[in-house]
């Protein structure tokens, strides 16, 4: 193979021809250049186009985590929140259970929750959505029970409202409840009720919340009032000289329902009273 080469640059026109001589040597040097150049090219043109690619995906990644932050955010807002309202709610069930005199609370429902670790910021929002859940669950549990207190609570109000209690009119007591005898008969009779002597017009009142039931006259009762107060409850007001309410009629407890007479079989003004509770005459003065 020759040592040297001659290139030769032939112009147009009448410009002289130019050569050039090249070792092996330089020619061999001028082809590696040559190729180290193209090889270069090559991987600057590919690092390149890798780094626009992972550009865009770093892009990608930020604004995926962007997201996920606000996510997580938002959970953790609302992990909150829940707990404030699941301390309310303990709150409140607490202080419904001391009014309905219950003890304790429900086992089957968690009573308190842990609050939110301070790594919040960086934890798995699922792991916060599960807490979520559990604490969904728990908050719709706490409400159906305190729901059942609250109407537990109801019903001992309204109970305690249908529950004859109080004198029904101002006087002194002139006969009892219990056996008694009878001279008009000649033998002993059960006396249902509470003979309270007093003048005539005396206001009697309601002693508990009801419906008039009845308004009616007997030869021996004279002018009576029964009032159904549920739960069992009747009471029933005779001898009156005014009837102040009318059948049907919703009244309370203290409202002035009739006056006292000497009505029906009587010898003197006075209220007869009588409490009845599953249709069983029992007693006023347990109530008085």
């Amino acid at each position: 193979m020759a040592r040297r080469f001659t290139i030769m640059f032939i112009p147009d026109g009448d410009e002289k021809v130019r050569r050039f001589r090249l070792s092996r040597r330089m020619l061999t040097a001028g082809v590696l250049c040559c190729c180290l150049f193209a090889a270069l090219f090559f991987y600057l043109f590919y690092a390149y186009r890798n780094t626009g690619v992972e550009l865009s995906e770093l892009r990608r990644l930020r604004h995926e985590n962007a997201q996920q932050r606000q996510e997580l955010l938002r959970v953790t807002a609302s992990l909150g929140e829940l707990q404030n309202e699941m301390v309310l709610l303990v709150e409140t069930e607490a202080r419904l259970r001391q009014l309905a005199d219950l003890d304790g609370s429900p086992q089957t429902i968690p009573v308190a929750m842990g609050g939110i670790p301070e790594t919040a910021a960086t934890e798995n929002s699922d792991l916060i959505q599960q807490q979520i859940n559990h604490l969904q669950l728990a908050i719709e549990l706490r409400r159906q029970s305190q729901e059942q207190v609250r109407n537990l609570l109801n019903d001992q109000v309204s109970l305690g409202r249908a529950t004859p209690g109080g004198w029904p009119t101002r006087g002194w007591l002139t006969s009892y409840f219990g056996m008694r005898n009878l001279p008009e008969i000649g033998r002993r009779r059960i006396h249902e009720g509470l003979d309270i002597a007093a003048s005539t017009g005396t206001p009697v009142m309601a002693t508990a919340d009801g419906i008039v039931a009845r308004v009616e006259y007997s030869s021996g009762y004279g002018k009576t009032v029964i009032l159904d107060h549920g739960y069992g409850y009747r009471t029933l007001f005779a001898h009156n000289s005014r009837i102040l309410v009318s059948s049907g009629q919703r009244v309370v407890r203290g409202e002035r329902i009739s006056e006292v007479g000497n009505t029906g079989r009587s010898t003197g003004p006075h209220l007869h009273y009588e409490v009845h509770l599953n249709g069983v005459p029992i007693d006023p003065r347990n109530s008085l």
